[in-house]
């Protein structure tokens, strides 16, 4: 691991991420003021940041996979996968009714979540791994919520930002990784009833699952693995699609159903 930030640092920057959640703002890039910071210093604050969430009582049930598709690498400027933790109390269900104001700068994305039987502990896990540890797979929508100015960020803000994870609507149809090729899972994306976005799952890394595999495998390199039980988001095929007060949104997957809900 490579760290040129010291602990107090780490712990000033979570401060200052956490307040910008509390108050729905966003701070400076963390690039522009630490400008030898590193992937595994942004990695620190978001543990730190994951930590003080646990600490306070609140449930990780799984990962964010973000930047795996070219389209959202080109929408971003970032051209590496990173990971976030999500909790309990940013799942929503289809059809529900989200705050708009409880997140900042934000965007919609169109993703499949893998449901995991058995736990995946890297290094050297496969995509055939993946399908093997996997429940089932389940359509979702990942809300992103950034609390770092958006123009110019770098993979280090974004991790930073815990991947700019804000929540996550669930819906459709649970489907068995050997029930459907997960390459060709395909989605509509609609904002109050206009066609936005369109994409197919192969748009993640050539298999969405491969994303699933990458995340294993990086958080053995951190200590860590992906639990039985966990959700994992394996990344957007989408571009990311900005939503205002008032927005409903709808993203229709075929054969795995839809998922719909609706911003206040």
């Amino acid at each position: 691991m490579t760290r040129t930030l010291d602990g107090q640092t780490i712990i000033a920057i979570a401060d200052e991420l956490a307040a910008a959640e509390r108050d729905r703002t966003s701070v400076p890039l963390l690039t522009g003021r630490y400008p030898g910071m590193t992937v595994d210093d942004s990695y620190a604050v978001q543990n730190e940041w994951r930590r003080r969430r646990t600490a306070a009582g609140r449930r990780l049930v799984g990962r964010k996979i973000g930047l795996t598709s070219k389209v959202m690498q080109a929408a971003t400027g970032i051209t590496e996968p990173d990971y976030g933790a999500i909790f309990a109390d940013t799942v929503f269900e289809n059809g529900s009714v989200i705050e708009h104001d409880r997140f900042s700068n934000v965007r919609i994305e169109v993703e499949l979540a893998f449901v995991l039987a058995t736990a995946l502990e890297g290094p050297n896990v496969t995509v055939f791994d993946v399908l093997r540890a996997t429940d089932y797979v389940v359509p979702a929508l990942e809300i992103l919520s950034s609390r770092i100015d958006l123009p110019g960020r770098t993979i280090v803000d974004t991790i930073s930002d815990n991947a700019a994870f804000g929540g996550l609507v669930y819906g459709g149809n649970p489907t068995k990784v050997d029930a459907i090729d997960l390459r060709w899972v395909s989605a509509l994306l609609y904002r109050n009833e206009v066609i936005e976005e369109s994409g197919v799952a192969a748009a993640v890394l050539n298999h969405p699952a491969t994303g699933v595999a990458w995340l294993a495998n990086k958080l053995a390199q951190h200590g860590d693995r992906l639990e039985a039980g966990e959700i994992v988001l394996a990344g957007s095929f989408t571009r990311p699609l900005w939503v205002e007060k008032g927005d409903t949104i709808n993203a229709d997957y075929r054969e795995l159903g839809t998922i719909t809900c609706r911003f206040i």
